[in-house]
């Protein structure tokens, strides 16, 4: 199957909250790879790639994050793959 690549913005209460570190652990058991970051007003980007069954699963883990933090929306664009080689935390 071919890879698909998302962009994803999560709004709401997800810096503070543990959210890039559960974002990595989430998409390294799920196989995707790309990146994720803290912006500054307060949201988390998300560049992910990996086959659609597996985008499906990360994306319905992304509208809830991890315990503490308060997804209020989901940003999503299709982009280019990138080829990413592993998901790692970007500061």
């Amino acid at each position: 199957m071919a890879k698909i690549h998302k962009q994803i913005i999560v709004k709401g209460k997800v810096q503070g909250v543990y959210f890039r570190a559960s974002t990595k652990q989430t998409a390294e058991q799920l196989g995707i790879t790309g990146q994720v970051k803290n912006l500054p007003d307060g949201s988390v980007w998300i560049a992910a790639e990996s086959e659609a069954a597996a985008m499906e699963a990360f994306i319905a883990w992304c509208r809830q994050g991890p315990p503490h933090a308060v997804v209020n929306a989901l940003e999503l664009t299709d982009a280019p793959v990138q080829h990413y080689t592993k998901f790692e935390v970007v500061r």
